[in-house]
């Protein structure tokens, strides 16, 4: 489910706690550098408020990740790979991750999903599902990533993966679910989109068969 589309059925959302729209006008915008990603200074206005504002924000678009289970071994497919702004953070750069990348240019969250999940684990989801979308950094970021459950055969993934093209290199790990909320709850793992995946798994790994059944999260 993405983030504009309809909850569940049967499940309303009280108004009061549900994203909405704002009336805002942008005045301009500047550049203030370009690197793997731009990094701009918006100057705008709102309709509730006549004073000109101006905010930095890094501009990394959308994003997909993915949580890659073997339904038949209840396992889960993990990463390892090293983050140095973590490193810098804790000291702890060798993040656990899930597959995740960036959605390029005319392509769709559900396409850059699929392809980063061969790219990275070196297997393809089958079937792929839209679980749904969240920010990452809201205050200083648009990077918004779309979840999605992958269905694999973990006895097909390798040790090892990554584009030798984009530098990555990436230690993969079978493990099993109950080991994974463990590590979830004992603190070990601080990765956003993990964290985020495990807990999605964790609230609804009764509904899984049925989802994957179904193709979707709305049942």
């Amino acid at each position: 489910m993405s983030a504009s589309a309809e909850p569940p059925i049967g499940k309303p959302v009280d108004g009061r706690i549900a994203d909405d729209s704002v009336d805002v006008t942008i005045a301009g915008s500047e550049l203030l550098a370009k690197g793997f990603r731009r990094y701009e200074r918006l100057h705008f206005n709102m309709a509730s408020d006549a004073s000109p504002r101006s905010v930095d924000i890094l501009r990394a678009g959308a994003a997909a990740a993915v949580l890659p289970l073997d339904l038949a071994r209840d396992e889960i497919i993990l990463l390892r790979q090293l983050r140095l702004a973590a490193h810098l953070a804790n000291g702890k750069g060798q993040l656990v991750e899930i597959v995740a990348g960036h959605v390029e240019a005319n392509e769709q969250p559900i396409a850059t999903a699929r392809r980063e999940c061969v790219e990275e684990i070196g297997v393809k989801p089958d079937p792929l599902i839209e679980l749904f979308s969240y920010f990452t950094t809201p205050g200083m970021s648009d990077e918004l990533i779309t979840l999605f459950l992958g269905i694999v055969d973990a006895s097909r993934v390798p040790e090892q993966a990554g584009l030798a093209a984009e530098h990555e290199q990436t230690l993969l790990t079978r493990v099993p679910i109950d080991a994974a909320l463990a590590a979830l709850e004992g603190g070990a793992i601080h990765n956003g989109p993990l964290i985020v995946a495990l807990q999605w798994l964790a609230l609804n790994r009764s509904r899984i068969p049925e989802i994957v059944r179904k193709g979707s999260v709305r049942l």
